[in-house]
């Protein structure tokens, strides 16, 4: 689908925002073939000389521990669903909004990968985001192609070892644009290939161990997201996550909570955050299914979940990501976080 819109800057029809074709593969596994993405020069173009200096850039607030009063939720949204736009009509829809942050599927940028972001790229990023009043709260679909190629668990050391250099390439990435989290789902780059599943666990287990320390030192938390059984056969329970993450056995290394993907849990949502609360650094919220906020019944089922968060005093980000881009972003995000007012007016 191509998509020519009015210029940020003069108004006119002659400038390119972007030209995207996005599609589905089978079982969700989301594919994009682009041209060039004008977008960030587009939003790069409003900010003139203005634009923030450098000691801005990639500097982030240290974690500090949780304030004896709670600050309520922060929420942010994921940018997929907004993939034709520019980066500062994502910005600006996702801060209109009322989201406090915006969280980065990254293929939905590049042609290759994000190396070709160069730094003065990423600084105006930074700075669009500022503009409209939030921040990185991270990145997702970390392996999802471009690049093409890449596979965490594969047999094959050289196509790991390929895979494990560009999660060094993505840690940089998210550090630059100041996001704590970058969540490790990406099913199909971690399926087993021709090997056990314990074999591709092992596999899982020494890659993140390779990029640990340098995610640390970028001020980055890698966070394994369970997925289920019927998007992958490697780690489908968080009680399998945690088990993985405690075997990298590193500060840098966690787990996250997501409601659509606890399908092979035995236990309620509300039990699974209190049991692994000590754990969890991030939060995915959408209608179980994958549909955006109020089209289902997550205004009552996520009741109980939501009181459990905020009577453990959870002050780190709960992010809306969605698979059905339909309806489109501005949509998306309007009625989803109505909704998550609306969960929160059922809180005590």
């Amino acid at each position: 689908m191509f998509s020519i819109g009015l210029c940020v800057v003069c108004g006119s029809r002659q400038h390119v925002l972007c030209k995207i074709e996005v599609r589905h593969t089978l079982k969700g596994e989301l594919m994009s073939s682009y041209s060039r993405r004008d977008f960030i020069k587009a939003s790069g173009s409003i900010l003139g000389a203005g634009a923030l200096g450098s000691s801005i850039f990639g500097c982030r607030k240290k974690e500090m521990p949780a304030p004896s009063e709670w600050g309520g939720f922060k929420y942010a949204m994921c940018n997929e669903s907004m993939s034709e736009l520019s980066w500062a009509e994502q910005c600006q829809i996702v801060g209109d909004a009322g989201y406090k942050g915006i969280e980065i599927a990254s293929f939905t940028l590049v042609k290759e990968g994000v190396q070709e972001i160069r730094p003065a790229e990423r600084k105006q990023m930074v700075s669009v985001m500022k503009n409209n009043g939030i921040e990185c709260a991270g990145l997702h679909w970390l392996l999802a192609p471009p690049p093409k190629g890449l596979h965490f668990t594969a047999p094959d050391a050289a196509v790991r070892q390929k895979t494990i250099a560009y999660l060094d390439e993505l840690i940089d990435f998210c550090g630059d644009l100041g996001g704590p989290y970058m969540i490790f789902g990406s099913p199909k780059q971690r399926n087993t290939r021709g090997v056990a599943i314990e074999e591709a666990k092992k596999y899982f287990t020494e890659g993140l161990a390779k990029v640990a320390d340098h995610a640390q030192q970028r001020g980055v938390k890698i966070l394994v997201e369970a997925l289920g059984k019927h998007t992958t056969d490697v780690v489908n329970t968080l009680a399998e996550a945690l088990a993985l993450a405690e075997q990298v056995n590193h500060p840098a290394i966690h787990i996250m909570f997501d409601f659509n993907n606890t399908v092979d849990e035995t236990e309620p949502f509300d039990v699974l955050l209190r049991k692994y609360f000590n754990h969890i650094y991030h939060v995915h919220v959408q209608e179980i299914g994958g549909k955006h906020l109020g089209t289902g019944n997550a205004v009552n089922d996520y009741v109980k979940a939501f009181q459990t968060l905020k009577d453990l005093k959870y002050d780190k980000w709960v992010s809306l990501e969605v698979f059905d881009f339909s309806p489109g972003g501005k949509i998306i995000a309007e009625e989803s976080i109505r909704t998550l007012k609306q969960i929160e007016d059922k809180l005590v």
